[in-house]
């Protein structure tokens, strides 16, 4: 059973930061852990650079490999907190272009995409990546969850 931290910001970020090569941190953010059923670390969802006249906020996460972290419910809590709670229009996740994976999962999920050329350095082209509040509320995460028992430990 997953456990989630909502409280350990600067920790979760730091443990995101290092799983994704991000050493320059994230400044300013709200993050989510995701502790196993030992209450060890293996995942963690940072929101950084929030923008409350655009209605916008970035995302950046990270896991420890096949951990298991990625369920509906996680996914539920990784975008209740800017959708809800902040009432975003848009989450926008910047992704290396070589990370066709990551990238598949994305478009599976509704993000939409444009090519960020050198977004990570001279010969690594990025892609912004953005989920709109339109494509989250008619996304199969949302009609899930409108279907289980509240939450009682949600931030």
């Amino acid at each position: 059973m997953l456990q989630y931290d909502y409280e350990h910001h600067e920790g979760v970020a730091g443990f995101v930061a290092a799983l994704t090569g991000l050493h320059r941190g994230f400044g300013r953010c709200k993050a989510i852990g995701v502790l196993d059923a030992n209450n060890r670390p293996i995942a963690g969802i940072v929101y950084h650079d929030y923008n409350p006249e655009a209605e916008s906020i970035m995302i950046t996460g990270g896991a420890l490999p096949k951990s298991g972290w990625l369920t509906r419910e996680t996914l539920w809590r990784m975008y209740e907190y800017p959708f809800v709670q902040l009432k975003c229009q848009q989450v926008v996740q910047l992704t290396p272009a070589d990370n066709e994976q990551l990238l598949y999962q994305l478009a599976r999920g509704g993000y939409d995409f444009e090519k960020f050329s050198r977004a990570f350095g001279r010969h690594r082209d990025g892609v912004i990546c953005r989920f709109t509040s339109e494509a989250w509320e008619q996304c199969r995460f949302m009609r899930w969850k409108q279907r289980q028992p509240a939450m009682k430990d949600a931030a």
